[in-house]
C-alpha cells in the first residue's frame, strides 16, 4: 500500500514544533496553497523550500517544501479505531492468508457470537477468507488470525507507517522523517 505523491505537486511536509511529523501514515502534507496560506497566518516556520517560485504583482517567494507549525500540536495518546487504523495496524496484510488485495475486516468472535466492534476483536481480513470463516468461531472455521487483535498505540501505527513510505520523498523531507528511528552501530 502506497500513498501517492506527485512532485509536481509541490507538497510541503509539516512538521510540528519538536520537528518531527505530525503523521507518518499517511505522512503530513500539505498542498503548496495551504503552506503559503499558514506562513502568511504566521502558525509556521519555514524551514527549506523548493526551487519553484510564486508571485503576485507586489510579492514573490519561493514555495516551502517543509514547514514546522509555531504552536506544538499534543499527539493522541490512543489512534482512533477507524477501518485504515485497523489494515495499518495489521500492515495492509489478511491476517487469515497474508493476501494484501481487496481487504475488508473481520470479527474474530462474529457478532452472532457476541462479539464486539473493538480493537481486541477487529482484524483484517480479505473478502475471500471473511466470506470462509462467514459467522462461524475461530475453532469452529479452523482460521485463526497471524496476530492476537490489540489496541495499537500511536507510536505502534507510526512504525508501521514507515514501512509504506510514499512513492516519492523530496530531498529536503529526508532529514525530519526517521530521526528518531534507533541508529545502527
Amino acid at each position: 500500500m502506497t500513498i501517492a505523491v506527485s512532485p509536481q505537486a509541490l507538497p510541503a511536509l509539516v512538521l510540528n514544533a519538536d520537528y518531527r511529523p505530525l503523521s507518518y501514515y499517511p505522512l503530513s502534507l500539505w498542498s503548496w496553497q495551504d503552506a503559503i496560506k499558514a506562513v502568511f497566518l504566521d502558525r509556521v516556520n519555514i524551514i527549506a523550500e523548493y526551487e519553484h517560485s510564486v508571485s503576485s504583482p507586489s510579492f514573490s517567494m519561493r514555495l516551502p517544501s517543509v514547514v514546522c507549525l509555531k504552536t506544538y500540536v499534543q499527539p493522541s495518546r490512543n489512534p482512533a479505531f477507524t477501518r485504515f487504523n485497523v489494515f495499518l495496524r495489521d500492515r495492509f496484510e489478511c491476517q487469515y492468508c497474508g493476501a494484501h488485495d481487496d481487504l475488508t475486516f473481520d470479527h474474530v468472535i462474529p457478532r452472532a457470537h457476541g462479539g464486539e466492534t473493538t480493537w481486541e476483536n477487529v482484524v483484517a481480513a480479505c473478502s475471500p477468507c471473511n466470506l470462509r470463516k462467514g459467522s462461524k468461531l475461530p475453532k469452529q472455521a479452523g482460521m485463526f488470525p497471524a496476530q492476537k487483535p490489540y489496541q495499537p498505540t500511536v507510536q505502534d501505527l507510526h512504525n508501521n507507517g514507515r514501512l509504506f513510505p510514499p512513492n516519492y520523498l523530496h530531498d529536503s523531507w529526508l532529514d525530519y522523517l526517521y530521526w528518531d528511528t534507533e541508529l545502527q552501530p
